[in-house]
């Protein structure tokens, strides 16, 4: 069970690792149409579409000067570390 456990915290390193390419990305002048950035933007926007829409739905970023500011990263890396406690915490539950 020390391999699935592993296993699933490499995918979600290797995540992280494609949330932090696409936020370096977009503070560089590289196009939307190379196949190293599409190929991010089709990993990570599963993930972080439905973050952006619940918070440009919340009323703190309603309207205000924080709109202009994309969160959903910094939310996403939030639930990616609550996610890998959780499963920790089952796997040592369970399996253990």
């Amino acid at each position: 069970m020390d391999a699935v456990l592993y296993a699933i915290d490499w995918v979600l390193k290797i995540f992280e690792f494609a949330l932090i390419a696409r936020v370096l990305i977009s503070w560089l002048p590289v196009s939307r149409y190379n196949k190293a950035v599409d190929l991010l933007y089709t990993i990570t926007e599963p993930v972080l579409a439905p973050i952006r829409k619940m918070l440009n739905q919340s009323r703190l970023l309603n309207n205000s000067m924080l709109s202009m500011i994309d969160f959903s990263p910094i939310v996403a890396f939030i639930l990616i570390g609550v996610l890998r406690r959780v499963i920790y915490i089952l796997f040592n539950m369970f399996y253990f």
